[in-house]
C-alpha cells in the first residue's frame, strides 16, 4: 500500500495561508517571503532594505532557521520587531508556523512583514505563507548555474536580487548566462543587482518594494 502524505499537507497548509492572507490584507500589511541559500546574504539584504524604508513603513521580521536566533537578534538591534521560528530540522516554513508567530505581532501598527525562510533553494517553494510575493537571493559566489540547477525558485518569485555584485571580479560569474536563464524561466521577473553590505543597488530594489506596499494600503 502507498500512501500519499504530500497532498494532504500542502492542502492544509494551503488553508492557514488563506486564512493568513485574509488577515494581512484586513490590516493592509504587505507580506513578502524572502528565500535563498545559506551565505547568500539574507540577512544583511534585509538589514540594507530596513535602511532604506524605515522612514516610510512600519517593519516587522519573522526568522526562520532551524536553530539558534542570531539573525533575529542583529535585526532587534536595530530596533526592529523580530520573531524567531526555529523549525528543529524542517528545511521550510509552513503557513502554522507563522501564524503563531503573527500572533506576537501587532498587525494594526504594520505595513511590512519580512519572512526570512530557512535557507534552502528547493523545499520553501511549495509553501505558500499567506504572503503577498516571493523574492529570492543569489549570490555572485554560489553561481551563475543555480537557475538551471534550482528552477523552481526563481519561477516561484516575482524578484530576484543578485547579491554581492562587487564580488563579480572574483567569481567566474556568467552574468549573461545568468540573465538568459531567467528570462527563460521566469520573464516577467524583476532582477536587482545590489551589493547588500556597501548599499549598491539597494534604492532599486526598495523602490520595487515600497510600490507593493503602497499598492496594498
Amino acid at each position: 500500500m502507498q500512501i500519499e502524505l504530500k497532498q494532504p499537507v500542502l492542502q492544509k497548509n494551503d488553508a492557514m495561508a488563506q486564512q493568513l492572507r485574509e488577515l494581512f490584507a484586513q490590516h493592509h500589511v504587505f507580506v513578502l517571503d524572502l528565500l535563498a541559500s545559506p551565505g547568500s546574504g539574507k540577512t544583511s539584504t534585509i538589514l540594507a532594505t530596513i535602511d532604506a524604508l524605515r522612514d516610510e513603513f512600519n517593519i516587522a521580521v519573522i526568522e526562520g532557521d532551524i536553530a539558534g536566533s542570531v539573525d533575529a537578534k542583529k535585526i532587534k538591534d536595530q530596533g526592529i520587531p523580530a520573531v524567531q521560528i526555529n523549525t528543529g530540522g524542517a528545511c521550510h516554513l509552513e503557513a502554522d508556523m507563522i501564524k503563531r508567530a503573527v500572533d506576537v505581532l501587532d498587525l494594526k501598527r504594520l505595513d511590512l512583514i519580512i519572512i526570512e525562510n530557512v535557507g534552502n533553494l528547493v523545499c520553501p517553494t511549495d509553501f505558500d505563507l499567506g504572503e503577498n510575493a516571493k523574492a529570492m537571493i543569489l549570490s555572485v559566489p554560489e553561481g551563475d548555474d543555480k537557475p538551471l540547477k534550482y528552477p523552481g525558485v526563481f519561477q516561484v518569485s516575482q524578484a530576484i536580487i543578485l547579491n554581492k555584485v562587487d564580488t563579480m571580479p572574483v567569481f567566474n560569474f556568467d552574468e549573461e548566462a545568468f540573465n538568459a536563464s531567467i528570462k527563460q524561466l521566469n520573464p516577467t521577473a524583476s532582477v536587482f543587482r545590489i551589493a547588500a553590505t556597501n548599499g549598491f543597488g539597494v534604492e532599486a530594489w526598495a523602490d520595487w518594494l515600497r510600490e507593493k506596499i503602497h499598492a496594498i494600503q
